[in-house]
């Protein structure tokens, strides 16, 4: 049994059991309100959700509870670790500041936790409409990032399913270093026009499942930076937005390989990019991205449906010269079908120094939208092979 399945019969069991656990379980419940948080929308309720926070970490099988209403939260830093097994319910809002020029990386942190499940169908509001007209970074490197609304930090087999994340300042939700984690029924908005929103964004992180969820934003939908290993994305809508990603890659120094990246049952509708590999040229050092497979997605008028892109420059302050040197082998595009907003589907533009490796296609069939018209593809410095008759496109024009 491969390591994927392996990895999603664990996340079921464990979103199963934490279920289990809560509804038959004696949990301790520290409610929000009990702590002096409001639910007016406007009182800085911070230390309050701080307390209950306090009390469930210290109580094994112990619960957060935000209650129907809207809370206004300036900051939190949910510390771990914890006793035992946590969690987190939210029913209402929780509502971040409108100030932009608050100076941190993230909105609320959650740190050092091991057997956390948040959940509840709440909305965690960023209010990010306050801070994407400030916002520089899709034009100049040196800009100042907004903050990420959710953050985990060191979260370990946890479970977080049925939340909602609207317009986040800049990423919604950041895993990094996290391990053996499911999101599931996630639901996450922002406008189509919001800079840097990114979905859910993964760094240095190992078996992470995202499914049943839906994602529409103004970045990518789902993006995998260094060091993703082990993630399973499933039944994912995405759009609009930049499409599920793995990079950007290689414009930082000591970033680690990415390997084992399977993404399937997945659509796209009216998005920038479907299935996407960046890396930045010149790179600051070598690594590889490895052993990753696209299978049974659903396009719809998406611009590039099929998209490596060693030569990525969001803005116009890149270096015009040099070439990637990050690695991309061993990647299967399987059953991607659908319509093009372009006539270039598949576009394969890899590095002169390093050439993509292994790049299969089985099973294509993409059509430019509003025809009938065969799609086609563009290739460059990449080794890659089109198995099985009937498919669109057939081959590399160029």
């Amino acid at each position: 049994m491969d390591s994927m399945r392996v990895f999603s019969l664990w996340a079921s069991l464990v979103w199963f059991l934490s279920i289990i656990s809560y509804v038959h379980g004696q949990n301790k419940v520290f409610t929000v309100t009990d702590y002096g948080a409001i639910p007016d929308g406007k009182t800085d309720s911070s230390k309050a959700f701080l307390y209950a926070w306090k009390g469930t970490c210290a109580t094994d099988g112990g619960v957060v509870a935000v209650p129907l209403g809207t809370f206004f939260v300036s900051g939190a830093t949910f510390e771990g670790p914890c006793i035992g097994e946590t969690f987190f319910r939210t029913k209402g809002t929780i509502r971040a500041s409108s100030d932009p020029s608050l100076d941190s990386d993230y909105w609320i942190l959650f740190n050092e936790v091991d057997r956390l499940t948040i959940f509840g169908n709440g909305t965690f509001y960023g209010n990010g409409e306050s801070a994407w007209q400030h916002n520089q970074c899709d034009k100049t490197l040196a800009c100042k990032k907004p903050p990420t609304s959710i953050k985990f930090h060191n979260v370990r087999n946890s479970v977080i399913r049925g939340i909602n994340s609207v317009n986040s300042k800049m990423f919604h939700l950041n895993l990094h270093k996290c391990e053996n984690v499911l999101l599931k029924n996630i639901d996450i908005i922002a406008p189509v026009d919001s800079p840097n929103t990114d979905g859910i964004h993964i760094g240095k992180s190992n078996s992470i499942m995202i499914t049943a969820s839906r994602i529409s934003t103004g970045d990518d939908c789902i993006s995998m930076g260094d060091g993703s290993t082990n993630i399973n994305i499933t039944s994912v809508w995405c759009g609009p937005g930049h499409g599920i990603s793995i990079g950007s890659l290689g414009k930082y120094k000591n970033e680690e390989d990415v390997m084992g990246i399977t993404v399937s049952n997945c659509t796209f509708s009216d998005t920038d990019n479907g299935l996407r590999v960046k890396t930045w040229a010149p790179s600051s050092m070598p690594v590889t991205v490895s052993t990753v497979m696209f299978a049974d997605i659903n396009v719809n008028n998406v611009e590039n449906p099929i998209i490596i892109d060693q030569y990525y420059c969001p803005h116009s302050a890149c270096s015009s010269e040099g070439e990637s040197d990050v690695g991309i082998k061993d990647v299967k595009f399987i059953n991607v079908r659908g319509t093009s907003a372009t006539e270039v589907a598949v576009n394969l533009q890899c590095s002169k120094i390093r050439p993509c490796q292994d790049i299969e296609f089985v099973g294509l069939d993409l059509i430019i939208k509003g025809t009938r018209q065969p799609t086609t593809a563009s290739c460059s410095n990449a080794d890659h092979k089109f198995l099985g008759p009937g498919q669109v496109p057939a081959r590399c024009s160029s």
